[in-house]
């Protein structure tokens, strides 16, 4: 599977990797060794912990290489007045008095919590390649959806405001 990404998630990944192996790694191997002089290791918890913390940074790094290899480079430009990667909407669910403000992202910087979709989300496939004043259809499930009225498009680039996820 591929993982779309625009050139800021590249740059943001590579960036953390950077720290994570330059930085980071070093600093956890010398406390791996430092609590390993404590002596017993089985009931040695700085040991477990410093451990904890290695295995934890060595899987992040994995993770973010193998979204690396699985690149492809996508662009964050749509047309005028159409949602696109990136652009901010403010949208009203029809028939209830509830706005909710969105921005569709890449899948590295989602945060459902904080209004950052995926265009592969429900809402985003209903509202991508839409215009204010669009009413779609948001299929969450087979046998649920609703209808979301878009309000407003505010045009927005990938400035590499929003970070990267953790997992």
């Amino acid at each position: 599977m591929k993982n779309e990404m625009t050139k800021q998630d590249i740059a943001q990944i590579q960036e953390e990797l950077r720290r994570r192996r330059t930085e980071l790694m070093p600093r956890q191997l010398q406390a791996v060794q430092e609590a390993r002089a404590f002596g017993d290791l089985s009931e040695n918890f700085e040991y477990k912990a410093a451990k904890q913390e290695l295995n934890r940074n060595k899987g992040r790094i994995r993770y973010l290489q193998r979204m690396l290899d699985n690149a492809v480079v996508i662009s964050d430009q749509s047309a005028e007045g159409v949602i696109g990667l990136f652009d901010k909407v403010e949208a009203e669910m029809v028939g209830m008095d509830e706005r909710v403000s969105l921005q569709i992202v890449t899948a590295m910087r989602a945060n459902a919590l904080e209004g950052l979709i995926t265009r592969d989300s429900p809402v985003g496939q209903a509202i991508f390649g839409h215009r204010a004043g669009d009413v779609v259809h948001v299929q969450v499930r087979k046998d649920f959806g609703y209808d979301l009225k878009i309000l407003s498009v505010e045009k927005q680039e990938d400035d590499g405001s929003i970070k990267i996820s953790e997992y």
